[in-house]
Formats: C-alpha cells, sequence, structure tokens
C-alpha cells in the first residue's frame, strides 16, 4: 500500500520551492516509500537524503541535474513524459537562468531539509560534469578543444550503441516516422539519405576536392569518397572520432582518398577545396567567433565552391545564457545556438550568396527518439562502455532536445550557400533534390 504520509510530501513542499510553483506536475515517490503529488502523474523517485542537500545548495536546474546524474532521484518510467512534466512548470518553463529564491523561499527549503535530515556540506559534483570552465579564455583552441573532448570522447562503443551502425551524429532526414528495424524507414536508413542529400546539395563530382569540418567518426567522408569519388579531408578535435574514423576507412581501402586529422578548423591552411560540409559543428563555434569561421571557410573554398552548413538553431528569442543549466555544464561545454536569422547573416556578411534553407526540425525529434531507444535498448552495455552517470545524462538530454524540437523551441537547418565567381548554381533546388 502506497504510504501517503512520510518524507514525500515534504519533498514535493521543496520541490515545488526551487520550480517556483504552487505544486509539482510529478508523482514523487521517496526513499522511506511515501508518495505525493498528482496521481497518474510521471514518477519521479528520490533515492536519497542527499539529492534535496544538493538542491539546498544549488536551487536551480543545477541542483537538480546533479541529483539525477548521480542516481540519487530517477526517472524510472516513461522519460519523455517525465521531463516534459518538469519541462512545464514554473521556471523550467521560462528559458534563460532560474531567478534566485526569495528569503522567504529560502528559509522554507532550509526548515524542509532540516526535517528530512538532508542538511550537510555541498556534495562533489558528479565526475562527468564539464570542468572546462578552468581551461582557458572561452573559444581558445585549448579550451575548444577539452570541450570536444568531453563530449566526443566518452567511447566509440557507447556511440554505436547509441547511433546505431551509421555512426552519425546529427539530425537525419526521414521519409516516414521510421520503423526502427533496419528497414527502408529505419534511422540507418535516413542518415544515409541526409548524407546524401549533402552530396547532391554540395553538388560533388569525381575529382573534387572535399573539406569535412567536424567529421565525426568519418561516415559523410567514406560516403562522398565511395559514391561521388572525391577526395576528402575530414578534420576534428576528437582523438576517439579520428582513431575510428581512419580505422574505417582503412577497411574501405580508401586511405588514399580520405585524410582524416586531428585539427582546429582554424588552422586548416591548404586549400582551396570545390566544397566544404559543415554538419552539426558551428554549434561550438560561438558567436563571438561564427564571423571568424564563416571568414575562414571562405577563404579556403575556390571560387563558386559551396559549403553546406548544418546546424541547430534557437528558435525562442533573446535569452539570457545560463552557464549553470544542465546542457552547458553536462553535454555541451561552451555550446552556442544561434538563429537561423544570424547563421544566415554571417554567412551572407561573410561573402556568401544563399542558394537554399530547409529545415529539418521534425526529424531531429524523430532521430534523438531513436537514439534514446537505441541506449535504452542497450542500456546495461552502454552504462559498462561509459558510467552510470554518463548514460544517464545521454538519457535525459536527448529526451529533453526531442521535446525541444517537437515544441519548435529549437530547430535545425541546412544552409546552402556559394562563394561568388566561378560556375552558377542550378535555376532551381530541384537539381539537388
Amino acid at each position: 500500500m502506497t504510504k501517503t504520509t512520510g518524507v514525500a510530501p515534504r519533498l514535493a513542499e521543496a520541490l515545488a520551492i526551487v520550480l517556483g510553483t504552487k505544486g509539482i506536475p510529478l508523482r514523487l515517490r521517496a526513499w522511506d516509500g511515501s508518495e505525493a503529488g498528482p496521481e497518474g502523474a510521471p514518477v519521479l523517485e528520490f533515492h536519497s537524503r542527499r539529492a534535496l542537500r544538493r538542491m539546498l545548495w544549488s536551487p536551480g536546474q543545477l541542483g537538480i541535474s546533479r541529483a539525477y546524474v548521480s542516481g540519487e532521484i530517477d526517472a524510472p518510467g516513461d522519460v519523455f513524459a517525465s521531463f516534459a512534466a518538469l519541462s512545464s512548470a514554473g521556471k523550467f518553463a521560462e528559458p534563460g537562468p532560474f531567478p534566485p529564491l526569495t528569503a522567504r523561499e529560502a528559509w522554507t527549503l532550509l526548515k524542509t531539509a532540516v526535517r528530512v535530515g538532508a542538511i550537510g556540506p555541498n556534495p562533489a559534483p558528479p565526475p562527468e560534469e564539464s570542468k572546462v570552465h578552468r581551461i582557458g579564455g572561452r573559444h581558445s583552441k585549448t579550451r575548444d578543444a577539452a570541450a570536444i573532448s568531453h563530449h566526443y570522447d566518452v567511447g566509440n562503443d557507447f556511440y554505436a550503441m547509441v547511433l546505431g551502425p551509421s555512426m552519425v551524429y546529427s539530425c537525419a532526414v526521414w521519409n516516414h516516422h521510421g520503423d526502427g528495424n533496419g528497414g527502408p524507414d529505419s534511422l540507418e536508413a535516413a542518415q544515409t539519405a541526409k548524407i546524401d542529400l549533402v552530396c547532391r546539395k554540395l553538388g560533388l563530382q569525381p575529382g573534387m576536392r572535399v573539406l569535412d569540418v567536424g567529421c565525426g567518426w568519418g561516415s559523410f567522408a567514406l560516403h562522398a569518397a565511395q559514391r561521388y569519388g572525391v577526395d576528402v579531408v575530414g578534420v576534428t578535435l576528437s582523438n576517439e572520432q579520428a582513431g575510428l574514423a581512419r580505422k574505417r576507412v582503412a577497411e574501405a581501402g580508401l586511405t588514399d582518398r580520405v585524410d582524416i586529422r586531428v585539427q582546429d578548423y582554424r588552422d586548416v591552411d591548404d586549400g582551396p577545396f570545390d566544397a566544404i560540409s559543415s554538419i552539426g559543428m558551428s554549434e561550438h563555434v560561438g558567436r563571438e567567433q561564427i564571423s571568424r569561421y564563416v571568414s575562414q571557410l571562405h577563404g579556403l573554398l575556390r571560387p563558386g565552391g559551396r559549403l553546406l552548413n548544418h546546424a541547430i538553431s534557437w528558435n525562442a528569442g533573446p535569452t539570457k545564457e545560463d552557464p549553470d543549466s544542465f546542457i552547458p555544464r553536462y553535454v555541451f561545454p561552451d555550446g552556442e545556438m544561434l538563429s537561423l536569422a544570424d547563421m544566415v547573416g554571417a554567412l551572407e556578411s561573410g561573402g556568401f550568396e544563399v542558394l537554399d534553407v530547409e529545415a529539418l526540425r521534425r526529424h531531429y525529434a524523430l532521430t534523438l527518439r531513436a537514439w534514446v531507444r537505441n541506449l535504452e535498448q542497450h542500456w546495461d552495455d552502454a552504462v559498462s562502455a561509459s558510467s552510470p552517470g554518463r548514460a544517464r545524462v545521454w538519457r535525459i538530454y536527448m529526451a529533453a532536445s526531442a521535446l525541444g524540437f517537437e515544441d519548435g523551441l529549437t530547430g535545425v537547418n541546412q544552409v546552402l550557400v556559394q562563394r561568388s565567381g566561378g560556375t552558377e548554381p542550378p535555376l532551381r533546388r530541384t537539381a539537388w533534390i
């Protein structure tokens, strides 16, 4: 029988204070077996008093994030339903940093912590929390390398379980909602369709020289070399990505056509290239560096060469950055999403002509749901390949991101641009559809 008295009602009161709401949108289950909150709502389990202690020391998204990553709280059912309920409540529903607690709220939270025995020193952050803010200036080469390593150097085996055989870590392009069984509407088929779409938009022809900025595990480079007969230089700051990409290139017998480098895009100096792909990389560049990014790629392209910039966009209007929120602390340190208008403006200001813009927002929601499904199906192996905390980070970040795309807070767009001079582009976009 469910206990309706005990710790849970007090925890519910504390969580409501942190969220900035009068009630909680979740069914809260405490370590003593008691429950509180709406019947039938998604369940949030508190396994330890330490979870409340974290919220006392960091009464906002950071405290909740640390408790979840540490396993002190959990969402044991449908992670999408749990996060949707949480993100609809109070301060979570507003973009930007959590506003500080009032003196009255802080006092009430402290009294609740005393009553449930949660008073104590601030627990150490989980080891999965990023420390790149201690390394040099923002978007310096050293700090960017550390930020990329934090996100991508978590084990190729772990990523293989999440991404599937395609090893593509960006939005796929779907014809339907996906069958998840390896058929024509599978994740693998949708990722191949995305890569081939990029190749067609770039107008790849045999003998061309192509730069792939942020090449990941080499999937675009392999496809472009095999199917379109081009030579590819792929650059990444992740040593683990580069190692596996080189192995895949060697196994495909393409070492004379594909060169994978651990190199900052700012250090590439062996242009010109006939085309450049940047798929899911410019989010790491930063607003202050975006003009330099555009200028660098413009200078590496021959006249008439095309650049395809595939990037997530922020659609929710101007917001103040919150360095203590979940994403910068655990997922993408120093990552910044520009609006589509800002991205297009930067490309045009940098001397490019815009040929085409394609929005893929709904496609990314489908992709993320497929990745969550993969992770949950391989949960024990994924934990063994990384850590329990890392698997928890990826589960909640991908689920939350899927909901963000579904709600329209975020988008993803392929912007195709061309450097002036050379061959004129086709009259209609049907050339690459």
